[in-house]
């Protein structure tokens, strides 16, 4: 059985059993200490032919924007949701990714017959899911998803790194790094920095965080308005 093959194994099993509909899911910006959490949603045909055998992680970043632009290209549907960091303070961040994941799904012109998570659990399709670990290495669908995911998210934060300068937003994109956490003692933490993180929590604010929407609404819109910017210049 060749690459091709194997990583659509999970897809044509579903396919045949009749769900034609099949929604792979994967989300970027679990740890970062700053930014939101990104789903993405990704339907294929049952005549795709795999072009991504691998982990969006393990591409550059050059790769990854080419896969972006042919995995919109030749899905039936995408759809991207997102979950500000206003929410993951709120409810988590576990909950917070679930949220954006079912905001995905929302934004599909239909409702999948069938999910495929990187380990993801939705409690709305809990008997239409299958959870596996390593997801985004073992199933097309679920590994489109991972690069949506991530190509929208990383362009995101390098558009607020702009608004925040001094953070390097734009390198890290929101990870703990030394560069990042130094940044947050020296200048403080940002409107859009997750208070509930660890090292984030009892941070002193940055003085001048009224550059950025207060509400949860007018962030997701910003979001969905980035979104936009990102497949107009595709």
């Amino acid at each position: 059985m060749d690459d091709k093959e194997v990583i659509l194994e999970i897809e044509k099993s579903l396919w045949k059993k009749g769900y034609f509909l099949v929604a792979g899911i994967d989300e970027a910006g679990r740890g970062p200490l700053a930014g939101p959490v990104v789903a993405a949603a990704v339907v294929f045909p049952e005549s795709v032919n795999p072009f991504l055998f691998k982990d969006s992680k393990k591409l550059t970043p050059s790769q990854r924007l080419e896969l972006f632009k042919r995995i919109y290209s030749e899905a039936l549907a995408v759809g991207v949701g997102f979950a500000d960091p206003l929410e993951i303070d709120e409810i988590n961040i576990y909950r917070a990714t679930i949220l954006a994941a079912e905001r995905a799904i929302s934004e599909l012109p239909f409702t999948p017959h069938f999910l495929i998570t990187d380990y993801l659990k939705i409690p709305s399709f809990a008997d239409r899911i299958l959870p596996i670990p390593k997801g985004d290495e073992r199933s097309f669908s679920c590994a489109c998803a991972s690069v949506i995911a991530k190509v929208v998210r990383d362009f995101i934060m390098e558009e607020l790194s702009a608004l925040f300068p001094g953070y390097g937003f734009e390198k890290h994109k929101g990870y703990p790094t030394k560069a990042h956490c130094r940044a947050i003692r020296e200048l403080g933490i940002t409107p859009i920095h997750r208070r509930s993180f660890g090292k984030v929590k009892g941070e002193r604010e940055r003085r001048g965080g009224d550059c950025f929407p207060a509400t949860k609404e007018e962030r997701l819109s910003y979001y969905r308005q980035k979104l936009r910017q990102l497949l107009r210049r595709g």
